[in-house]
């Protein structure tokens, strides 16, 4: 019987209490059922595994790996508006800014700027430019800006002034040296103020001389093709390059007020939608008031000269300045497309006005000879010019509405 009771406690000890049906817990209850549910395992180590699942998501701290992604750009940036430029620039929208606890890319950019010590704002307040020398600034560009139209008007003054006294070789150097004179002030105008654009936006100067040239000559040339020329020597038409001369000033004042209210746009905005909500109607005013400006100037200069009116030196203005205006903000590559698509369209018109000519190929003429006669010989450089500008507008509507286009905008 002890030997019965020995191996019973033993095999109790090898598989743990097991309580029979009579035992009773504190309140005399029976604990046969009980005890199987007390084998179960408790709610919250079930749970565990979950919680340490969660926890390796992602650090505790996002905006740290934010931090460091973006470190160079956070310590280079003067204030917060070039660090919400910069992550716009890479992608990041007030939704992405969502998943790191941020309304929007403003608030979060404000955040990187207090948390990375940047050696950009060691630069003292007081040596900061105040409103004086802001004022100094503007005159001078906007002197810059008056001279390329002084060189022409006086050019073309001389010209007139000669008429019937210079011989022809004498005329053409006054005409040689008024337009490099010109050429020198224009390069001088773009070089500062609201006009300059990046070291990396050149490649243009061909297809903006191209244009010009067509400008003042392309009339009499596509008349004298489409008539079974060309023969003789070309009429010049220097009106529409006088207008074009005297509107860089409005040109440059445009885009200083573009630049800088755009700027405190981006200072006041609370999300990227709402900046380009602002901006958008801010560039359509902008480009209207200059081509307001620009029609003036261009039907002034052709009071008492030959020509077919002002729309189209109109439309290469507006082409010229969407162009320049894409490259100050940083988009050189759309500005040189659209100069580049007008002069292969006044290119072309005159080549398949000559290859229509040959048998068979009469086809080739049939759109140039449309269009001069439904708008003449001026019709070409319009239809390239306007089109290249309305395409350049939409691209300037979506591209220069971003935060990213004014972070070091000059204005």
């Amino acid at each position: 019987m002890r030997d019965d009771r020995d191996g019973n406690d033993h095999r109790g000890a090898l598989v743990g209490r097991q309580p029979d049906a009579q035992d009773t817990d504190a309140d005399g209850e029976p604990t046969g059922q009980g005890a199987v549910r007390s084998a179960v395992r408790a709610p919250e180590i079930a749970y565990r595994p979950a919680r340490r699942s969660a926890a390796r998501r992602g650090p505790a701290d996002p905006v740290k790996v934010l931090m460091h992604r973006h470190r160079d750009l956070c310590e280079r940036a003067v204030d917060p508006l070039e660090i919400a430029a910069g992550l716009e620039a890479h992608g990041l929208t007030d939704r992405v800014a969502a998943r790191y606890r941020h309304r929007d890319v403003f608030s979060l950019a404000e955040e990187l700027y207090a948390r990375v010590p940047g050696a950009g704002r060691r630069v003292p307040r007081a040596s900061r430019p105040g409103p004086r020398p802001a004022r100094d600034a503007r005159a001078g560009w906007t002197l810059w800006a008056l001279l390329p139209g002084a060189a022409c008007l006086a050019t073309a003054g001389a010209l007139r002034a000669t008429e019937g006294v210079l011989g022809g070789e004498a005329r053409i150097a006054v005409t040689a040296t008024g337009a490099l004179l010109v050429a020198l002030t224009l390069r001088l105008c773009l070089r500062s103020g609201p006009l300059r654009a990046p070291e990396n936006a050149g490649g243009v100067t061909p297809y903006v001389c191209w244009l010009l040239g067509y400008a003042v000559y392309g009339e009499d040339l596509m008349a004298q093709v489409i008539s079974g020329g060309p023969d003789g020597h070309w009429t010049a038409t220097p009106a529409p390059l006088l207008g074009l001369a005297l509107s860089l000033a409005p040109a440059a004042w445009c885009a200083h007020l573009f630049a800088r209210h755009a700027r405190h746009r981006l200072a006041g905005s609370h999300a990227l939608s709402e900046f380009g909500a602002g901006v958008r109607p801010l560039l359509l005013g902008v480009v209207a008031l200059y081509l307001c400006a620009l029609t003036a100037l261009v039907h002034l200069a052709g009071l008492g000269q030959p020509g077919s009116g002002p729309a189209g030196p109109v439309a290469l203005g507006a082409l010229l300045f969407l162009a320049r205006l894409l490259a100050v903000h940083g988009f050189p590559e759309p500005a040189a497309t659209g100069l580049a698509a007008a002069c292969a369209v006044e290119v072309a018109a005159p080549f398949l006005v000559l290859a229509g000519r040959l048998p068979g190929l009469d086809l080739l003429a049939r759109p140039v000879d449309a269009v001069v006669a439904t708008a003449g010989p001026a019709g070409v450089p319009l239809l390239a010019c306007a089109t290249a500008a309305l395409g350049l507008l939409v691209h300037a509507s979506v591209a220069l509405t971003r935060a990213s286009a004014h972070a070091s905008a000059r204005g």
